[in-house]
């Protein structure tokens, strides 16, 4: 049996969102996305329905109904058997996540064959239009300097750490943009129709661009190289970042260079007794490190 998401599900058969009511709103924001469906790419309109889609609030109720299935962090999850999709609330734009989770379904209702993890992915985010994680590649060092990851290691990134997750959706985006661009056409359309008429990935990959699984990773990881560089990183504001940590890192040397001449300067200073519940005449007043203090107000005059 499956969780409860809450008592009050907001119903537009064929399609139903079930949102504990604290998320109402946002579960009506979710129906008007799904109620204005537009062409996937590569697929052209794909019908989703009948459809549930279930909003949780938080990572518990996620992990109920993801059931280990994907990590705890999460955001989505898509069940194309069942045409369940589940959102969790409380990760990054809700909104953003139901548009890669529906691409997910469009594409597993249309190609049944089996795809690498890091080509679904991939779809998913050049689909949804999630050019921000594509974006992520120009500031990410370790791309930078020509650290690409294999696509069977990519593979295990997006279910790895969370720290590893990002770069690894923006580099299964990157991969399956290189398919595209890789054919004549410039379009994933004839990898994505010789997959939805049934073709395994490795032959339709080869039709499409010329290269078997091994070689078209090594190329893209090639490509890669090439377009994210060192000079891309600093120019897309990977200068910055260096800027940024020589002033951390002299800002640190410099509070220990400096840190015996602080405390010699501590030294003597002694804080003026004020009586329980007495209020000083003049807060501006400053006690200078002697045997007898003296304090001065703003005018110079004795306080």
């Amino acid at each position: 049996m499956l969780p409860s998401a809450g008592p009050d599900p907001v119903r537009a058969d064929p399609v139903t969102i079930m949102a504990p009511e604290e998320l109402s709103g946002l579960a009506s924001r979710m129906q008007r996305v799904i109620a204005h469906p537009t062409p996937w790419l590569g697929l052209g309109r794909v019908d989703l329905t009948p459809l549930t889609v279930v909003l949780v609030p938080d990572v518990a109720g996620f992990s109920q109904w993801s059931g280990g299935r994907v990590p705890r962090w999460g955001a989505g999850l898509t069940l194309p058997a069942r045409r369940l999709i589940v959102i969790r609330a409380n990760a990054g734009d809700p909104l953003q996540t139901l548009r890669h989770e529906l691409a997910h379904l469009a594409f597993h209702s249309t190609i049944h064959v089996r795809v690498p993890l890091w080509f679904s992915e991939g779809y998913a985010t050049l689909a949804a239009g999630e050019q921000g994680r594509l974006n992520l590649l120009q500031l990410n060092l370790a791309v930078a300097l020509g650290r690409v990851p294999s696509l069977e290691a990519l593979n295990g990134a997006l279910r790895g750490s969370v720290a590893d997750a990002g770069p690894a959706y923006a580099l299964a985006g990157a991969a399956v943009a290189d398919i595209a661009a890789r054919h004549p056409s410039g379009s994933l359309e004839p990898i994505l129709a010789r997959l939805r008429s049934g073709e395994g990935f490795d032959q339709a990959l080869l039709a499409s661009t010329g290269f078997g699984m091994l070689d078209f990773d090594a190329a893209w990881r090639q490509a890669m190289r090439h377009r994210y560089n060192l000079g891309v990183w600093l120019m897309a504001g990977g200068a910055w970042v260096l800027v940024l940590s020589v002033v951390l890192v002299l800002a640190a040397q410099r509070r220990r260079r400096d840190a015996p001449r602080r405390a010699a300067l501590d030294i003597g200073w002694r804080l003026p007794e004020v009586p329980d519940g007495a209020v000083p005449e003049d807060d501006d007043c400053m006690t200078t490190p002697s045997s007898s203090p003296h304090c001065l107000d703003r005018s110079g005059r004795g306080c």
